[in-house]
């Protein structure tokens, strides 16, 4: 039975430790793209805005899972590693965006929310996932 409780407890900490990551995955599309993100993808149902979204989200739940699934033996290690990895993620999903910007014409960030479907959305959000990947892969 303690090994449930003891189970219980750890799943509760790294899914805590998930839910801040996924939040400031949130926060940090927002501050790329301009505009409220919540008011572009739920009131205006921008699509654009919202698979630019959905493949950060789904590039760090894919970091945060290899940590966790990948984990030290020591708790605390586990916990550390995996807000770790989960931030470098999110500095290195930053940095892919502003280089993509950068060597592409025009503003990148308002490409993304534009109302009218856009290839540069599929190559950000494959962006996205490529440094989850490599993220990923480097945990192993």
């Amino acid at each position: 039975m303690s090994d449930i409780v003891n189970g219980l407890g750890r799943a509760t900490a790294y899914g805590a430790l998930g839910l801040v990551l996924l939040v400031l995955g949130i926060v940090l599309v927002d501050l790329l793209t301009p505009g409220k993100l919540g008011r572009q993808i739920w009131e205006e149902r921008n699509r654009n805005a919202a698979l630019v979204l959905s493949s950060a989200l789904l590039g760090i739940g894919g970091i945060v899972f290899t940590s966790i699934w990948t984990t030290y033996e020591d708790f605390g290690k586990g916990l550390v590693s995996t807000a770790t990895f989960g931030l470098l993620g999110l500095v290195m999903m930053a940095v892919a965006f502003l280089v993509v910007d950068l060597i592409t014409p025009g503003r990148l960030g308002s490409t993304l929310v534009d109302r009218e479907p856009h290839p540069a959305v599929w190559v950000t959000a494959s962006c996205n996932l490529a440094v989850s990947a490599v993220v990923s892969a480097s945990i192993a």
